[in-house]
């Protein structure tokens, strides 16, 4: 389990500490990749076509920020190597993806329409929203990030 990093000298911003792990591009698509059930290197890199260094570093970035968690396979004949997945900070990354998705399906549409849905188990569609605290929808433009200076 990887120990929760606290510091005075991180950015007072929590947007700007979380795009320090998350603000590649290839970050998030290697995420993805991972949501998708694809845990070892060469599975994910052959997803993305990305470079081996690139995906080495996000990986490695990703562990190290405890979103991932890395561990040992061995198939027979061959070395030992690394898996990866998510811990639970990692997990509920699914909802920025989710986020993600949506706008993009809606102000980024494809003709062919979208790659992927959002479905629950029940197979129903589901959307990312602002919910309060007693479980009302809250309309995007109704919300406002307050600085807390």
């Amino acid at each position: 389990m990887t120990e929760l990093v606290v510091a005075d000298d991180l950015p007072a911003c929590s947007i700007e500490r979380s795009l320090q792990v998350l603000g590649e591009r290839w970050t998030l698509l290697v995420l993805r990749e991972i949501f998708a059930g694809r845990h070892r290197f060469a599975e994910i890199r052959g997803a993305l076509d990305i470079a081996p260094n690139l995906l080495s570093a996000r990986l490695k970035t990703l562990v190290a920020a405890g979103v991932l968690e890395a561990r040992a396979y061995q198939e027979p004949g061959s070395r030992q190597r690394q898996s990866y997945h998510l811990t639970p900070a990692g997990r509920e990354l699914k909802l920025v993806l989710g986020a993600l998705q949506q706008w993009g399906d809606e102000h980024r549409p494809r003709t062919v329409g979208p790659s992927a849905l959002r479905r629950s188990k029940e197979g129903r569609p589901v959307r990312v929203a602002f919910v309060g605290e007693d479980g009302v929808e809250i309309p995007t433009r109704d919300v406002a990030f307050v600085l807390n200076t």
